[in-house]
């Protein structure tokens, strides 16, 4: 009898410990939301660190605008957008705003016949196709980029993000840029009034209306493009060159981002100079609280952070992402001992 109690007892004891231990690890995994431009790449990064670490990551990939409420409701440890906050929204909800990684969004159509890379479009023509001015893909517009291919008479049908999306602040920021007819009836935000189309949520959603869809339209991160094997267009860019999505010409259009000099690290970088610059490139930042309520869990997130702008260049690279420079991970480090700090003590205090 007391042999049985004493091996009871023990298995109580180990049970007990177990549950600790399962509550540890499930208490240090990070947590996180917002762009979904982001998303390809800290899915990689994060099985990765799980197994070089035990920390893992709950990323929820609602979109930008999510993503800022969530952080500043406190809900997650950090957010991730691809619109920077301005300097007053940082200030007011006591944010710092770092960049993770730079790429590109392209357009993605369903047209049959019509392989990936072979449609040629430049902004004037999409903000056209999206203030509903352009209705169908056999029009001279399309037809003078497009000369040596048989573009059917199809309908275009217009979809774009219902979310809130930093995505879609980007597409917009470019549209503005090369359309006065655009900034004038819509703008460029994470949310604005489309003139015409249909809305989805997040890139999955956009992405399957357009494969579902006989003459659709959309745009995405172009690793999601990628992955999911999207038909992609090439574009016109700034200097009149026809120019293919890859790592190269994302690269092409970062190397303008002064985010050394940029206060809160805010660059746009649509519609850059260059030869072989891809047109619409974006960034995504981190936004994570100055004075967070759990320093250990903010603490992690930055050691996630520094392991990925160091251990996670390579896995960044092969989804054709362009890693931030060494000399500005140094700066944004130095910012973290600085701007982030529980009872007056940095929360991340180096590698």
């Amino acid at each position: 009898m007391r042999h049985f109690i004493r091996s009871a007892a023990v298995a109580i004891a180990m049970a007990a410990a177990s549950t600790v231990t399962l509550t540890a690890a499930m208490a240090a995994d990070l947590s996180g939301a917002g762009s979904t431009f982001i998303y390809p790449v800290f899915a990689k990064w994060a099985d990765t660190y799980k197994k070089d670490t035990g920390v893992g990551l709950n990323y929820q990939s609602i979109g930008s605008g999510g993503g800022i409420k969530q952080v500043i409701a406190k809900t997650v440890t950090f957010g991730a957008t691809d619109k920077p906050m301005s300097d007053a929204d940082l200030e007011k909800n006591g944010l710092v705003q770092f960049p993770m990684v730079m790429g590109g969004i392209v357009p993605i159509v369903n047209l049959q016949g019509v392989k990936p890379g072979e449609l040629v479009l430049d902004g004037k023509t999409i903000a056209q196709i999206y203030l509903g001015a352009i209705t169908t893909w056999d029009d001279a517009a399309i037809k003078a980029l497009n000369p040596d291919l048989k573009l059917p008479s199809t309908a275009i049908a217009v979809v774009h993000r219902s979310d809130g999306s930093g995505t879609t602040f980007n597409f917009t920021n470019y549209l503005v840029k090369l359309s006065p007819d655009w900034k004038d009836k819509v703008g460029s935000d994470t949310a604005v009034e489309w003139p015409t189309g249909v809305g989805a949520k997040g890139s999955e959603g956009v992405a399957n209306t357009v494969k579902q869809t006989d003459g659709g339209i959309g745009y995405v991160e172009y690793a999601y493009a990628k992955q999911n094997k999207l038909s992609y267009t090439k574009m016109l860019n700034a200097a009149g060159k026809v120019v293919e999505p890859s790592l190269e010409s994302f690269a092409a259009a970062a190397s303008n981002a002064d985010f050394k000099t940029a206060k809160n690290f805010n660059v746009i970088i649509t519609n850059e100079p260059g030869d072989t610059t891809w047109p619409i490139a974006a960034s995504t930042w981190v936004l994570i609280h100055k004075t967070p309520d759990d320093a250990a869990a903010t603490g992690e997130a930055l050691k996630f952070f520094a392991w990925a702008y160091k251990d996670g260049k390579e896995t960044a690279k092969a989804l054709d992402y362009v890693s931030i420079p060494d000399s500005v991970v140094e700066l944004i480090k130095t910012s973290w001992k600085a701007d982030i700090q529980a009872d007056g003590k940095p929360v991340y205090a180096g590698e």
